[in-house]
């Protein structure tokens, strides 16, 4: 076994890497660009339309958190009843249904709901995500595959402000009285489609992946057994025997890692939450139009995203969680402490990539580093949701802290940014 699996260990993880992160990669670059293209929408119109106000806009935002975080605990241990390959491409087929609804709203009320809905149907993914990577990559390559996914939050930024950039365009046809609402058409139908071919793609294991022989299934479902701390089954946490304990469940709860990481990475998506919904109005306040902050956001993702897989390699590669957030984080302290305190145009955007870079890099270790240190299908499934969980919470305060009111320099919110992340860097 020894012998087969050196040998057939390239072919396998090479096969997983080709098949199941490609597709993994594209429902989480859908995710991100339901969840965040109502701030390309905003500064296209979206408050005229629908006749709301900030306040009102930021609600609409923060409901979306309230379901979003609510969903995610449940949709982890929902996930091994109903298996990984139909629960996943499935909620991505619902919120891009409902994500084209919110193309047709008409009011603040409509406004409300659909933003609750897609919360509610977004909210398991990425948490099943992790939870279903860790059940096809040992700990020390878990990391790389996460960032190499989770690249695809930063590439939705440059992505959606293409997109967001042309869709615009096009303008009122019909029915369709503003452009804005082609964005949320068009990006919630080709959501819609990336969910239903991912079921045929993804598969619910090590065991069942039909694109690996027999020996490499028997080889990958080895190798994870004898990486797990405490090893439950051969194949994958989200198959096997493993039965529902609500004891497990507890101790996932009363972990202290949990909370630290959980906390940490909240203080992260505040950061990063907020970039990819004001970045557009934060550049459009440079004096850039409306058009072309949609292609200006683009930049600072694309670097961010090359600067997240070297450091998710880089993490793998050392088996270092904490000293890599360690090393990532002052990067975007400094931009936010630059960015809060200048007046120069030049410096602001500048100051982008920083803060861009350091929130993205910092997110696949800590991902990571709880779901590496849970044994078992239940408390990893209870840690991962959780940690997310509170993570996530993180939107409550983003929907708040950058009211139009702040501009243009936004002192006030960048700085509670700040303090956040250095709650984070110390935790």
């Amino acid at each position: 076994m020894a012998t087969m699996l050196v040998r057939t260990l390239p072919t396998f993880t090479g096969m997983f890497g080709c098949g199941v992160l490609p597709v993994l990669a594209l429902l989480f670059l859908c995710s991100f660009l339901d969840r965040t293209n109502v701030g390309n929408a905003k500064i296209l119109g979206l408050e005229k339309s629908l006749h709301i106000n900030d306040h009102q806009y930021a609600s609409g935002l923060a409901i979306f958190y309230a379901f979003y975080i609510a969903s995610e605990l449940p949709s982890n241990l929902v996930l091994k009843k109903v298996s990984p390959q139909i629960w996943l491409p499935f909620l991505t087929a619902i919120w891009g249904i409902i994500g084209m609804c919110l193309g047709f709203v008409q009011n603040y009320a409509g406004f409300l709901v659909v933003r609750a809905f897609l919360g509610l149907a977004e909210g398991g993914l990425l948490p099943g995500m992790v939870l279903y990577l860790s059940g096809l990559y040992t700990r020390g390559e878990l990391a790389l595959r996460i960032g190499l996914f989770y690249t695809t939050a930063s590439l939705s930024g440059a992505f959606g402000g293409f997109l967001a950039r042309g869709l615009s365009a096009v303008g009122p046809q019909g029915s369709i009285d503003a452009g804005w609402r082609w964005i949320m058409i068009v990006e919630g139908l080709l959501t819609f489609v990336v969910g239903a071919l991912a079921y045929f793609i993804l598969p619910n294991s090590v065991t069942e992946a039909r694109f690996l022989t027999t020996d490499e299934r028997e080889c990958a479902a080895y190798r994870l057994a004898n990486d797990s701390p405490r090893a439950v089954l051969p194949g994958s946490p989200c198959t096997g025997p493993e039965r529902f304990q609500w004891s497990e469940v507890r101790r996932g709860i009363i972990n202290p890692q949990l909370w630290l990481s959980g906390t940490a990475y909240f203080s992260i998506l505040v950061g990063l939450y907020s970039f990819s919904l004001f970045l557009p109005t934060i550049i459009a306040d440079l004096g850039y139009t409306a058009n072309e902050a949609q292609l200006w956001s683009v930049i600072p993702y694309a670097v961010a995203s090359v600067v997240t897989v070297i450091t998710a390699i880089v993490s793998d590669r050392l088996r270092l969680r904490g000293p890599v957030i360690l090393a990532t984080l002052p990067i975007a302290i400094i931009g936010y402490a630059v960015i809060a305190n200048t007046h120069l145009d030049s410096v602001k955007f500048g100051m982008t990539f920083l803060m861009a870079t350091g929130l993205y890099a910092s997110v696949p270790p800590i991902l990571v580093w709880i779901s590496n240190n849970s044994a078992g299908h239940y408390k990893r499934a209870t840690t991962t949701g959780m940690q997310l969980a509170i993570a996530n919470c993180g939107g409550f305060v983003t929907a708040f802290i950058y009211p139009s009111s702040q501009k243009p320099q936004f002192y006030r919110s960048h700085t509670i940014v700040l303090g956040l992340l250095c709650y984070a860097w110390v935790a």
